[in-house]
């Protein structure tokens, strides 16, 4: 192939492919909201999502309507990151696949890991569902099943195909005794070679993003205070992940903690079908939004999703937080669990809307590829003669909907 002097256009259009054939969170969730952004955009920027309307069922013949309460919540493209190249103007004159190769694929796939890490954080952070026993490997039909199972029980809607993210620990132990499982056919993308085939149910996936979790030290007897706490689906609904706040005791005098992402159980508070409203067999979970510490008398105030709501269309549980009722974490307090997740597409929102072009930015250029944007400035170095290149990205990610997935452990 014939040497080609790179321009800025060209470099930026091999950029933004080598990025998304590194994707694979992101090439999997919820992109609809990107086009709300509009032109380019400014770190910050902001718009409104909204929440699905849930409909009640009347008795008899006399009408009754519904009031009509709307959800929403804030989605900021606040994320900025980037990667730089510094290199002799005699490296430019390259073909492009050999540049791409050579120079930008490894920054792009650093840019693509941050990306896809991030999406992976938010989600695992704020969902509230985790079934399986922590620490204990996922390798069997079995124990991946739990995770759709827990989803079909919450009535997760299949109007998407749900989807699993194994670590490279937990997938080899599937793997083994599931012939189903197979991705040794020759691919291009990240997302193909992660992409382990159709499982019970999900399209499956491995990636070596998945992160662990090390839940906090909470201390030996929690429990919730003397009083009855619960809430409202108006009280909540404008709240980014539907929370509330709830009072607990019995952590460890002033050094309890507890960790954004935690789940526990209360004792004696069911879940229930998210569509009929009826109690299930077992205890709803929550998640912790925030950290927390305890004060001097082991007593502290967590920010927990989701909240209580114990009638209506939005109902969460079957019955309020009563009168010190005991509070069970899941797994060991300052032990670190890899965090598989089984989720439906609408979990988590990502978008990477065009970024502004500075004015002052001689040789700009913006552009996007599969939902994807980037801008690239060129400048040059006059004393070593080296061109200098500064990719960027600006993105938002949400779990809008963190209730529409669950953890998976093993059992």
């Amino acid at each position: 192939m014939a040497n080609t002097i790179l321009t800025s256009d060209l470099i930026l259009k091999e950029a933004l492919f080598q990025l998304e054939n590194e994707l694979v969170l992101a090439s999997m969730v919820n992109r609809d909201f990107e086009a709300e952004f509009g032109g380019p955009q400014k770190p910050g920027s902001t718009i409104r999502l909204a929440r699905p309307i849930k409909g009640q069922v009347r008795t008899g013949k006399v009408q009754s309507v519904q009031d009509t309460e709307e959800g929403n919540t804030s989605f900021a493209v606040a994320t900025q990151i980037g990667a730089d190249l510094d290199m002799s103007t005699v490296d430019m004159t390259l073909s492009i696949d050999k540049f791409g190769e050579r120079y930008l694929k490894p920054q792009m796939i650093q840019l693509a890991n941050a990306i896809d890490v991030a999406i992976h954080t938010e989600l695992y952070q704020n969902c509230p569902n985790w079934v399986g026993t922590p620490g204990s490997l996922v390798n069997s039909y079995a124990d991946y099943a739990l995770g759709p199972q827990r989803l079909d029980e919450l009535s997760v809607p299949r109007s998407k195909d749900w989807m699993g993210v194994l670590s490279p620990a937990d997938y080899w132990g599937t793997v083994g005794s599931v012939t189903a499982l197979s991705a040794d056919a020759p691919v291009k993308s990240a997302l193909q070679k992660s992409n382990l085939g159709r499982y019970a149910n999900t399209d499956t996936y491995m990636s070596q993003n998945v992160k662990a979790h090390t839940v906090g030290l909470w201390g030996t007897t929690p429990t919730t205070t003397a009083s009855t706490q619960s809430s409202t689906y108006a009280a909540t609904r404008t709240s980014t992940y539907l929370t509330m706040n709830l009072n607990v005791t019995g952590l460890f005098l002033s050094t309890g903690t507890v960790k954004k992402g935690d789940v526990f159980t209360i004792s004696g508070v069911f879940a229930v079908n998210s569509v009929s409203g009826d109690a299930q067999d077992f205890l709803r979970q929550f998640v912790v939004t925030a950290d927390a510490t305890a004060d001097s008398n082991g007593a502290a105030t967590l920010v927990i999703s989701p909240a209580i709501i114990t009638s209506g269309p939005y109902k969460t549980c079957d019955a309020a937080a009563g009168s010190l009722k005991t509070i069970t974490f899941k797994g060991t307090g300052g032990t670190s669990y890899k965090q598989n997740l089984i989720l439906h597409p609408d979990a988590v929102t990502f978008a990477s809307p065009p970024l502004f072009k500075p004015p002052g930015a001689v040789k700009c250029s913006v552009q996007s590829y599969k939902g994807i944007s980037m801008r690239l400035i060129e400048g040059y170095d006059i004393v070593n003669d080296d061109a200098l290149w500064r990719f960027d990205i600006l993105y938002g990610v949400l779990a809008h909907q963190p209730w529409l997935a669950t953890r998976l452990s093993g059992t």
